[in-house]
């Protein structure tokens, strides 16, 4: 069985956007939509099935017809609880996640991160864009979940730190390093209106 057809998508939607006043960056509007709007059109065709995790604003996200959860750790852990959250309720073998303030994730993103997982037969693939990696871009098999959640029990929270703690392959992303551009202030919001309209006419 193709790794691709057997994945299923996160959309991680449940920090607390400091930087943004606290305003949910999902929900931020950029080119007169939703951010997370923009994911979902680019990240669902790619998944079998896509789900958000979100702690907040359930009613407006539930408007796109996707599965909510929400982290079950509370006081806003971080994206490696929203990660083990859902990896706890995917049916399928394998999960790919990406942050929900992210407008220019590439239609390939799945692929890439399957295809190298693949070719280095291991349970984690995660986005390097040529300089370093970008840990909220990867792919996790479903029997990790026991790992995660004695590491996250421990009282830990860093995404790279758990990583270290399994083989892992790199997904090579810097021919596109526009894929990690995020949107943390309103002034990102701003920059990001010019280069989305370069985005959307070329990909």
């Amino acid at each position: 069985m193709n790794i691709e057809s057997e994945i299923t998508g996160v959309i991680l939607a449940g920090g607390q956007a400091r930087r943004m006043g606290g305003k949910d960056k999902g929900l931020v509007m950029l080119n007169g939509k939703p951010m997370i709007e923009i994911v979902i059109n680019i990240f669902k065709p790619q998944t079998t099935k896509l789900l958000i995790n979100a702690n907040r604003n359930h009613v407006r996200y539930s408007q796109y017809g996707l599965e909510l959860v929400a982290d079950e750790l509370s006081g806003f852990c971080g994206p490696l609880a929203g990660m083990a959250s859902a990896l706890k309720i995917t049916k399928t073998e394998y999960m790919v996640t990406a942050p929900c303030d992210s407008p220019f994730i590439p239609r390939d993103l799945v692929l890439r991160l399957a295809n190298s997982l693949k070719s280095k037969g291991v349970e984690i693939s995660v986005a390097h864009d040529g300089e370093r990696i970008q840990p909220v871009f990867c792919m996790i098999k479903k029997t990790l979940l026991q790992s995660l959640s004695d590491y996250l029990a421990a009282g830990e929270r860093k995404i790279d730190h758990w990583f270290k703690k399994h083989d892992f392959a790199i997904a090579d992303f810097s021919d596109k390093p526009d894929t990690f551009d995020n949107i943390n202030t309103h002034d990102d919001v701003e920059n990001a209106l010019l280069k989305l309209k370069s985005y959307e006419k070329y990909n």
